[in-house]
């Protein structure tokens, strides 16, 4: 079968449009089908054909998302004598293209493939990028391959794309009903492209292309599972464990082209490690594109990086930095994909999305080298080919309507990460940094939660903005695992927020030491850990580019400016916490590493205050720390009428507070009061 996915249910009330976009889904949301944005799909409905928009994803596609085109226009461009120029050609035809829209007035743009879903003689017609196809259409023996599989394959071969293509397709198509005597074909295989099927209902589709995808796993299964590449031992896991921490960082400075660093993410997958733990891997990932999906969101050629070994980070981020150079100068393009040797596969984006699109391009541009080698070699896209497609406008512009959306906001191309962030503050602050277009890591002791918190936010913003990993600030073994878990999603972070905290009441003629050594050990050895493991990443990615600075901010507490009766764990550990701050913001900045604390006043309306087994307010009733107070609420008018605001501390005003020590790039070691004037620095 093509997919293990439900197949949709299918109903005679369907439109043909609405069966499209079903259809369209159900291949779209396969990744042996369709990555990023490529694919198309279409329907032709009397003289009228809808076919996807550029840029539109298949996997989410709806009705609005298709372009409704006049055939008869479509089949007179057919006949049109255009330009022998390429670039002017494409040009002429985007043109005709648009012209034969019916509704204009939409400014929706058609796949660039639109004259070849004309084409297709079914009423359906599913265009994919198929790994499992490529690996025939990308392989030298691709056309010989394509014949062994069935008469009923037309094999249309390496062209350039858009009206050149669909003028070999209509003499391929001329061809078969010629030979055969039937004018709809089983499959159409596209070198070095992919994959067309067509055929007049959607179980059609569906049969021809299980039985392709059944036939070609056959195959390969029959050429037996040979490393593909000739694999050799990698690193060791300790030594690669570091690479990555010094390398992820060091490329996120040195690809960044404005004021935000890239996001880079790191693949270590077995189809990756067969590559670049190979004695061919560089020879062959060096080679060329093999289609143009992987020109236009990896580029054409990846960097490919052997580190010296046992080298500093200073001298890792200079050898990346020439390496890097050099690759620009020779590709005229900085590297999306960055292959290093015994290690693994580093994709760099603006964002998660993005980087995480490259990574999936290139990982299944990796599974179609190898299928190709074992089918008898890799066939590479042609160089004039990939350089058409490299200045080609349609593909610039499908990337670029791929891409909208992109994050906006005060916290945009940021990576922040947030201690105890599965509740409370944490989570508020999360949430609020997220809607502000930052990559935010919740984490927290409760990683359920913080998994949980960060499902709900990426579901409310309905884009992946948020990851939850556990933490336990007490063990440096666990703070380092989470920034080592970070560094392999994002490459490294921007803004480090540290939280968690927790506060035991009582006096200290009472206090048990237990409770005394937790408070200290979660609010001021905590922060020391985190400090700790994070600086070192935010170091590296300074040394990478010397105009980028940094944030740790510390969630400390008015009670860290004063003194809090029969509350003195909570107080001590949060004075030494300034302490903490001041003493890192000297040692620091010479990393570009700027250190800055907020002490809230009171947030009366968190579980922290307003648990009313455990809050505060409780806990103050009970030990009597509020003279003549006899229920919770005594307990909450005394605390309000010691702030001139007459109010407690709310998530925004320290969000805003956060926003401040981020933008401005002239303050650290400060202390900065949000207490709504119930303390005020002298």
């Amino acid at each position: 079968m093509a997919s293990r996915r439900q197949w949709p249910v299918f109903t005679k009330s369907d439109t043909p449009l609405e069966a499209l976009v079903k259809l369209s889904r159900f291949y779209g949301a396969d990744p042996e089908f369709v990555l990023a944005g490529g694919g198309n799909t279409s329907v032709k409905v009397g003289n009228r054909l809808f076919v996807k928009g550029s840029g539109h994803a298949l996997a989410t596609i709806s009705p609005e998302g298709f372009v409704e085109m006049d055939r008869l226009q479509l089949e007179s461009l057919l006949h049109s004598s255009l330009s022998s120029n390429r670039l002017k050609r494409e040009a002429e035809f985007k043109a005709a293209t648009l012209a034969a829209r019916i509704h204009p007035e939409k400014r929706q743009r058609p796949s660039v493939e639109a004259l070849l879903h004309h084409l297709m003689p079914g009423r359906y017609v599913v265009h994919t990028h198929s790994t499992l196809v490529n690996m025939v259409t990308c392989c030298v023996k691709g056309p010989e391959l394509a014949r062994q599989l069935a008469a009923e394959v037309v094999w249309v071969p390496e062209v350039d794309p858009g009206y050149i293509l669909s003028r070999t397709l209509w003499q391929a198509l001329t061809d078969y009903q010629k030979a055969t005597g039937r004018s709809c074909p089983r499959a159409v295989l596209m070198q070095n492209h992919g994959l067309a099927i067509s055929g007049d209902t959607p179980a059609q589709i569906r049969r021809h292309t299980d039985w392709l995808v059944r036939t070609l796993r056959q195959r390969l299964a029959a050429v037996g599972k040979a490393p593909p590449f000739g694999r050799v031992a990698g690193s060791e896991p300790a030594a690669a464990r570091n690479l990555i921490q010094a390398i992820g960082p060091a490329l996120r400075g040195l690809l960044a082209a404005g004021d935000n660093l890239k996001v880079v993410t790191f693949s270590d997958a077995p189809e990756v490690m067969d590559l670049v733990d190979s004695a061919q891997g560089k020879a062959v990932a060096t080679a060329g594109p093999l289609t143009p999906d992987q020109i236009v969101y990896c580029k054409s050629f990846p960097l490919w990086f052997e580190p010296a070994a046992g080298a500093p980070a200073t001298a890792l981020v200079e050898q990346l930095r020439r390496a890097i150079q050099q690759h620009t100068r020779k590709t005229r393009s900085a590297p999306h994909v960055v292959l290093v040797k015994g290690l693994g596969l580093f994709a760099a984006g603006d964002d998660l999305t993005a980087a995480e699109t490259v990574r999936q391009v290139y990982t299944d541009a990796i599974k179609v080298m190898a299928g190709a080698r074992r089918l008898g070699g890799i066939r590479y896209m042609n160089p004039g080919l990939r350089k058409f497609i490299e200045d080609w406008e349609v593909e610039s512009y499908r990337k670029t309507v791929s891409a909208a959306g992109q994050a906006v906001g005060r916290a945009a191309g940021k990576v922040i990460v947030v201690t105890g962030a599965a509740q409370g503050f944490g989570l508020e602050i999360s949430q609020d940094l997220a809607a502000q277009g930052a990559s935010v890591v919740l984490t927290d002791v409760n990683a359920a939660g913080a998994v949980a918190a960060a499902a709900q936010i990426n579901a409310r913003l309905g884009k992946p903005r948020a990851l939850g990993l556990p933490i336990n600030v007490t063990s440096g073994a666990s703070v380092a695992e989470a920034i080592y878990q970070i560094v392999r999603v994002f490459g490294g972070l921007d803004v480090f927020i540290s939280n968690a905290g927790v506060l035991k009441a009582g006096s200290v003629k009472t206090l048990p030491e237990k409770e005394f050594d937790f408070v200290t050990a979660v609010n001021y050895k905590g922060y020391f850990l985190c400090v700790q493991k994070a600086a070192p990443i935010l170091a590296i990615q300074h040394l990478a580019r010397k105009e980028y600075t940094s944030d740790i901010i510390q969630i400390n507490s008015k009670s860290g400016l004063q003194g809090s009766n029969r509350n003195g764990a909570y107080a001590g550990s949060k004075f030494g916490g300034v302490g903490l701050t001041q003493s890192f913001a000297l040692e620091l900045i010479e990393d570009g590493i700027k250190v800055n604390a907020i002490c809230p006043g009171n947030f009366f309306d968190g579980p922290l205050w307003s648990d009313p087994q455990n809050g505060l307010f409780a806990q103050y009733l009970r030990s009597g720390k509020v003279p003549g107070a006899r229920t919770i609420a005594d307990v909450k008018r005394f605390y309000e009428a010691k702030v001139p605001m007459n109010r407690g501390c709310t998530t925004a005003d320290v969000v805003k507070a956060i926003y401040y020590l981020i933008e401005q790039k002239y303050e650290t070691g400060q202390a900065l009061p949000v207490t709504g004037g119930q303390v005020m620095l002298s």
